[in-house]
């Protein structure tokens, strides 16, 4: 049996989440095979410091996104892997321990602090100066674009979703670059180089242009924040998205955008009255394999 199989199966039999993880990727099939729609994909980095990067990674490669919006982690784990390696951990490992190692954790995920902040020194700091003997003033989605461009000579290049993004044309998008590493070393190049700075506006108003010159729009979302709300906030101002999937943990009973159900953007008008949408409760690093997997079975 397939995960397709599977997946189909549990839309059958039915039941509580199985029956949602089953619509979310009936939806998710339906708004990839409609031309006229726009495909949105926001996500936080947490999921790149595991085996989603490459979830995700083929994703772009197979032209099912056609814009990213994420959280600077996500910039800071997909670049360090390209150089260096992660490794499995433990949720129940001495902290303090790790500290004295040189360890970070992140979640069950152990990463050496020579594989992190260190290695994103290094590399960053000269394409930095290359990019501002090039030009003063960069969006993320410009900037992003570059760094895709100069790991063209990387041997682990393949691996990443800022270099597949750049060589399949999707442009990623980084509301809260600074809120990071990577938006570190950009702080740090600045401080001798005053006059580089970070159009934020020029990203608003190329997200917004695609949001408006799409004919439909749909949105996969994975946990919340920033990258969740740009995506569905940007949305409302052209009626909504037609199609719409939550993956989430959170809960809504606290009144975070993170925990909001697809019902929820429904009274702002990010999502349509009329859209076909679907929250599924669960861990993404499952969930969202699970759904690719069977995609990848039903768009071959």
């Amino acid at each position: 049996m397939s995960v397709d199989d599977i997946i189909r199966e549990m839309g059958r039999s039915g039941g509580f989440v199985a029956k949602e993880l089953s619509d979310a990727t009936d939806i998710a099939e339906r708004m990839i095979r409609d031309r006229d729609c726009r495909v949105f994909l926001s996500f936080p980095g947490c999921v790149v410091a595991t085996g989603c990067r490459g979830v995700i990674r083929e994703m772009i490669r197979r032209g099912w996104v056609d814009a990213i919006i994420t959280t600077c982690g996500t910039l800071d784990h997909d670049l360090a892997r390209v150089w260096k390696d992660y490794f499995h951990g433990s949720f129940f490992a001495d902290d303090e321990k790790l500290f004295e190692e040189g360890i970070h954790r992140v979640g069950n995920v152990f990463i050496p602090r020579d594989s992190y902040g260190k290695v994103l020194e290094e590399k960053l700091q000269p394409m930095l100066k290359r990019m501002y003997e090039k030009m003063r003033r960069w969006s993320t989605r410009d900037l992003i674009w570059e760094i895709g461009k100069y790991l063209d000579g990387e041997e682990r290049k393949e691996g990443s979703i800022i270099y597949q993004a750049w060589k399949n044309g999707v442009p990623i998008f980084v509301p809260g670059i600074t809120d990071g590493a990577v938006g570190s070393q950009i702080w740090l190049f600045y401080q001798d180089h005053r006059d580089f700075t970070i159009d934020l506006l020029k990203d608003e108003q190329d997200l917004a242009d695609m949001v408006f010159e799409a004919e439909r729009s749909g949105g996969i979302v994975v946990g919340g924040g920033i990258s969740k709300h740009h995506l569905i906030w940007w949305n409302q101002f052209k009626d909504g998205l037609d199609y719409a999937i939550y993956l989430t943990t959170a809960t809504e009973y606290d009144g975070s955008l993170s925990g909001a159900r697809t019902r929820e953007a429904i009274s702002w008008g990010k999502i349509k009255r009329d859209a076909q949408h679907v929250t599924v409760i669960g861990d993404a690093t499952i969930t969202l394999p699970l759904i690719v997997s069977a995609l990848i079975e039903r768009m071959d």
